[in-house]
């Protein structure tokens, strides 16, 4: 007997409400929720703000962001009410296919303590798809000399749905001749199947008419259909059987478009067009479709499309042989596709900054990276490394997150910048790698005074020099830089001869040439003993000191000054008597002069003026001789005197 029309006992929602599962948080810092698919954008997911244990207004200020590396954002954050909301439509068969969870996992980013969350978002499932046949009908040629009791499989519909929103059954209109059966096999998969109840006869009915409906569950329940045409023939007794109830076939991901999998074969003792044997796919996805090719003579399957281990490693694909008649057998080929290592690591940098100052202690942290690889296994296991000699190490934080550190304080004076390259390496066979490169500025601090290149400097300078002459150049290096390596220089406070330093000498703030601000006088001056201060400008400002001593050299500007005999001051001639008996070498007198100047400008020597008497010429030099380096005045000769 048919089985009765199908109704429903669910009741109907007039929406659908948001279902906001438990939350809970578990190791590692992970948060989950649980959102209905097909929700409008903007649609409330939960309390990001309550769950991080944070105001809603602060999201905003600490940076709380989502980070995702899949190519469209299914969430966002909404920082005035604090809450992670839908982004738009999710679509969970799009997103999950048919598996039996769906669970998207997303990063929450604490930007101002650089510290990441986990978030996990089970997508539920809702009535959305209609269970649908992939055709309008289907002709069944079935033989007028069958047994009651014959099975005859009938089209599957398929819901992309999940649990009782999926395919729950199907029912057969009414008819005298034929009732439904519904199997499911191992896979849990229900198939229908129309057995025959009464004997046939071609020539009463050549054609019968039947409807099958398949329904789904759920609120809302939805059903397909598809027009059956049992179609009379003469006897085929035979229905073909394939070689085997399931092919196995494992392949590399990357194997060519036009690559054979395997051959199915069916066979059918029936002779000619009962026993031609012809193959197809049975109800085939869009997408399997693209990526497989059943040859329907052979029975050849080759790859159609380019396969890809990350977006499927597994297929199920259902085949079908029958016969001229139109009797069919079914069988599986369950396709592995194996992963080669054929993605490089993916490096998403996520918090960078471009300086740090050099006095930052060892552990602060430059970057916070992710690393991502789409294969599996050893193909998909990556590690990172940067080089040895460099101040910085890496660490391994939350999930496949790593932090960029110093490892020692740096040095701007030694190293100004970095560029750092990140390497992420897989360990497939061969390994495949990505680099990344990192800029970090090294910000200077005044940690450097400026510095002389000598301790003490000496400098020379003859005397009645002009006014402003300049003495000496003075320069002091410091290596750090801009404001704290811009050099002033100055004088000590000191003074000679009850003088401030500063009134003989200056020095030039900017370059440390020092000028003289007076004429010095050798007889007065010798030496001045000065400290020359080097500061920079930064903040606060660090200096060095230098000794310089400036010698003042004597130029010959005094004349000799006799000192004996003097010349009168009474009026009187000032002559020198001897005696008539004087022999010669006669002492007459001593001549002493002084010079005020030094060195050979005080070198003093003597000799005579020549003159003569009013009677007869007489050389003074011929009867007066003086020692030229002792100022003695001697008689030589007094024969004429």
């Amino acid at each position: 007997m048919a089985a009765g029309p199908y109704r429903p006992k669910c009741s109907r929602l007039v929406g659908i409400c948001v279902l906001l599962g438990a939350l809970w948080k578990i190791q590692a810092e992970q948060i989950r929720y649980s959102v209905p698919e097909e929700l409008e954008e903007g649609s409330y997911v939960g309390s990001i703000a309550k769950d991080l244990g944070l105001e809603p207004l602060e999201l905003s200020e600490r940076g709380v962001r989502i980070i995702s590396r899949g190519k469209t954002q299914l969430f966002a954050l909404n920082p005035r009410m604090g809450s992670l909301v839908t982004a738009g439509k999710i679509d969970r068969e799009e997103l999950c296919d048919r598996s039996p969870k769906c669970v998207v996992s997303l990063e929450i980013l604490l930007e101002d303590k650089v510290k990441i969350f986990g978030v996990e978002v089970e997508i539920i499932d809702v009535n959305d798809n209609v269970p649908n046949f992939g055709t309008e009908q289907r002709e069944i040629k079935v033989a007028e000399n069958e047994s009651p009791g014959t099975r005859f499989p009938l089209p599957e519909a398929f819901d992309p749905d999940v649990g009782v929103n999926s395919l729950q059954g199907y029912q057969l209109s009414s008819n005298v001749h034929f009732s439904l059966d519904v199997q499911s096999g191992a896979d849990g998969i229900k198939y229908p199947e129309l057995v025959l109840e009464l004997a046939l006869d071609r020539e009463e009915v050549a054609v019968h008419h039947l409807l099958l409906t398949a329904f789904d569950g759920g609120d809302l329940a939805h059903s397909g259909t598809v027009k059956i045409h049992v179609t009379l023939v003469d006897t085929n007794d035979n229905a073909p059987v394939f070689t085997q109830p399931e092919y196995h076939v494992k392949v590399p991901e990357n194997v060519p478009v036009g690559y054979r999998l395997l051959t199915v074969k069916a066979t059918d003792p029936d002779e000619g067009a009962n026993g031609e044997v012809t193959y197809s796919f049975r109800k085939v996805r869009e997408k399997m479709s693209q990526l497989f090719q059943l040859n329907s003579l052979t029975g050849d399957i080759t790859v159609l499309g380019d396969l890809d281990y990350e977006d499927s490693g597994f297929y199920d694909i259902d085949v079908e042989a029958h016969d001229g008649p139109g009797l069919r057998a079914r069988s599986k080929v369950l396709v592995t596709v194996l992963d080669v290592n054929d993605n490089a690591p993916e490096v998403t940098v996520t918090s960078l900054i471009s300086s740090v100052q050099e006095t930052s202690p060892p552990g602060t942290v430059i970057a916070l990276f992710n690393v991502h690889d789409s294969d599996s296994g050893e193909n998909g296991f990556v590690t990172c490394s940067i080089l040895d000699n460099l101040p910085f190490t890496l660490e391994k934080t939350y999930g496949n997150y790593h932090r960029l550190l110093t490892c020692r304080t740096l040095d701007r004076e030694e190293v100004s910048e970095y560029n750092i390259t990140v390497t992420a390496t897989d360990h497939g066979m061969p390994p495949l790698s990505t680099e990344t490169q990192i800029s970090l500025q090294v910000v200077d601090i005044n940690d450097n005074p400026p510095a002389f290149p000598h301790a003490s400097y000496s400098a020379y300078i003859p005397e009645n020099n002009p006014r402003g002459a300049s003495i000496l150049s003075m320069s002091a290096q410091d290596p750090d830089s801009i404001e704290n390596a811009r050099v002033t220089y100055s004088l000590a406070e000191d003074t000679l001869h009850g003088l401030s330093l500063s009134s003989y000498v200056s020095i030039n703030s900017d370059t440390g040439v020092l000028y003289a601000l007076c004429s010095f006088d050798f007889e007065q001056v010798r030496d001045l003993q000065l400290l020359v201060r080097a500061s920079d400008s930064g903040n606060p400002p660090l200096s060095s000191n230098a000794s310089l001593n400036i010698f003042i050299v004597d130029q010959n500007d005094n004349a000799p000054e006799i000192l004996y005999p003097s010349l009168p001051t009474d009026g009187s001639t000032g002559v020198e008597l001897a005696p008539c008996s004087a022999e010669p070498g006669y002492l007459v007198t001593k001549v002493v002069a002084v010079d005020r100047d030094s060195g050979q400008n005080a070198w003093l020597s003597y000799r005579l003026q020549e003159s003569c008497g009013k009677s007869e010429p007489l050389l003074v030099s011929e009867k007066i001789n003086v020692n030229e380096e002792l100022g003695v005045v001697q008689y030589v000769d007094f024969k004429t005197v």
